[in-house]
């Protein structure tokens, strides 16, 4: 009735015609669903194999320590001791001061969201701060969830520009305020250095310079102070040399 032979001659002559399309477009689809699969699968995998062993590491952790120190020679061991002691220390400092720092973030976030009458400004803005410990994704993620919300409350675009103007001042904030007054001071570096240390670790290694600029530089600061030490009673210093 609709002028379309349906013989079994035509459909073969059809079929045979686009056999090598209906074969590359099924190849594709299956690299794309086995890769996809694959990607699925192994992020599943990292999800539970990063609290069990968590949980074996922080359960052998004295074990260890005694592994690797027994490595070490005896006359050096006190040395590497007390190193491996203030590095841990710098490293603590670091995550308390970046703990308050997300803090800071997310609730200038909600109050921002909040001033410019964004409903669920409380949630985008705890979510984004948590989500500053990675730089640039606590950021980019607030700014998409806070601008599909207003969209969605208010129905105009215009609105969506208070919120790139609070996520803004929130990262200037973060640069020039929180990041050197609450990670600085904990880890004993001068807030100007603060800001270069990201800088220059952003400069030469980029997303991972970011990411590790911080935690390298306050170990190598408490290396620095033991070379400083060592220096002031050195006979070099003293004047006792030849």
């Amino acid at each position: 009735r609709i002028g379309i032979p349906l013989d079994s001659q035509s459909i073969t002559h059809y079929a045979t015609a686009n056999a090598q399309k209906l074969a590359g477009w099924l190849g594709r689809s299956l690299q794309v669903a086995l890769s996809s699969g694959s990607g699925l699968i192994s992020s599943v995998l990292s999800v539970i194999l990063v609290p069990v062993l968590g949980f074996y590491l922080l359960r052998d952790w004295p074990r260890l320590i005694a592994r690797i120190a027994a490595f070490i020679p005896p006359h050096y061991l006190p040395l590497s001791q007390r190193l491996a002691g203030d590095a841990d220390a710098m490293l603590m400092a670091f995550l308390r001061g970046q703990l308050l720092v997300m803090l800071a973030l997310g609730t200038s976030y909600a109050i921002g969201l909040s001033i410019v009458g964004l409903q669920t400004a409380i949630l985008v803005g705890l979510v984004a701060g948590l989500l500053s410990f990675v730089p640039y994704l606590g950021v980019v993620s607030g700014i998409a969830m806070a601008s599909l919300a207003m969209y969605v409350q208010t129905g105009a675009f215009l609105p969506i520009l208070w919120v790139l103007i609070v996520f803004g001042i929130g990262q200037i904030l973060e640069s020039m305020v929180f990041t050197p007054y609450l990670v600085g001071d904990r880890i004993g570096l001068h807030p100007v250095a603060v800001i270069f240390a990201v800088l220059a670790g952003g400069e030469l290694f980029g997303f991972v310079g970011l990411l590790l600029a911080l935690p390298v530089t306050a170990v190598l600061i408490a290396l620095l102070r033991h070379a400083h030490g060592w220096y002031l009673q050195s006979p070099y210093y003293l004047g006792k040399g030849s």
